[in-house]
Parts: structure tokens; C-alpha cells; sequence
């Protein structure tokens, strides 16, 4: 049971690292010091999606649902629910692409604004 909660855990933190890569740019809105954390999650992700390898989080996660083995319940709610959200099924190369330019255009999108927003409020009243 420890494994399967283990294993859980993983998957919720490797889902919060995927938000993160998404949206972490309004975190930056809201605490600048953010960037410096965000802008690398930002780099690893589009450099999963592109070359096709594996986040460590995904070995620590299948190592433990394999740990796990037959203890507790056939599937948790973590599993059954979140899992389809992080891995679909209709997950292939050419969507890892666009998957990539989301989070890319997203990214942009997001730091674009925030410069946009520094640069006014540290411009001097005319």
C-alpha cells in the first residue's frame, strides 16, 4: 500500500509539474523570483515533448506502480482519473509537436504580457 500511495504522489507531482510548465508563468506575475525556477520546467518540457524521452518522474512512477504489485485496489483514484489526463491514448509523435508549440505559444503569450506589464509600471510618469 506505501508503493501505491508512492506511486500516486508521483503522478500528482509529475501533474503539477505539467500545470506548472503551462501556466507557471502567472505564478512569475505574482512572485518575479519565480522566473528563474519556471524558465528551466519551461526548457524541460518542450525538450521532453520534442525528443520523445522520458521524465524521470515517468520511471519513478512505473517503478512504483511495479513495487506495488497486487496490494490494494486494481486502480486509484489518482490512476483511474489523472493518469488519462497525463498519458492519453491518442498521444503520438506529430501531437508531442503540437503539444510543444502549445506550451511554447502559451509561454510567450504569458511573458510577453508580464514584460510588457514591467516595462509600464517601471516607466517614468510623464
Amino acid at each position: 500500500m506505501l508503493y501505491r500511495f508512492a506511486a500516486d504522489a508521483v503522478l500528482l507531482l509529475h501533474l503539477g509539474f505539467i500545470v506548472f510548465v503551462l501556466l507557471g508563468g502567472l505564478l512569475v506575475a505574482w512572485k518575479r523570483h519565480l522566473l528563474w525556477l519556471h524558465l528551466p520546467a519551461v526548457v524541460w518540457g518542450v525538450f521532453v515533448e520534442l525528443t520523445g524521452r522520458l521524465c524521470p518522474l515517468t520511471h519513478w512512477e512505473n517503478r512504483l506502480q511495479h513495487l506495488a504489485g497486487g496490494a490494494g485496489y486494481n486502480t486509484s483514484f489518482v490512476e483511474q482519473y489523472l493518469l488519462p489526463v497525463i498519458y492519453p491514448s491518442w498521444l503520438s509523435v506529430p501531437t508531442q509537436y503540437l503539444l510543444a508549440a502549445i506550451v511554447v505559444l502559451a509561454n510567450l503569450l504569458t511573458y510577453g504580457w508580464l514584460v510588457w506589464r514591467w516595462r509600464r509600471t517601471a516607466a517614468p510618469p510623464s
